[in-house]
């Protein structure tokens, strides 16, 4: 992959190209979502839930499908 830029970055085409110094810090915003002191959101327990719940019935499935075709043995 050539480029004439001397630092390519993935998202040049939407940003516009930039030197390696450049992560955003030094012109009013992060690039890269580095807040200081930036405290995470709330634990959205129902999604969890639900994405075990998911994964739990995605293995069982998988387990049946197995014991069905005699791979357990």
């Amino acid at each position: 992959m050539s480029s004439t830029s001397p630092d390519p970055h993935g998202s040049d085409a939407m940003a516009g190209q930039h030197g390696a110094g450049d992560h955003g810090e030094d012109h009013g915003h992060d690039d890269h979502a580095h807040g200081e002191d930036e405290a995470l959101g709330p634990l959205d327990l129902l999604a969890w839930g639900a994405g075990v719940l998911g994964i739990a019935a995605g293995l069982a499935v998988a387990l049946v499908m197995a014991a069905s075709t005699g791979w357990l043995g």
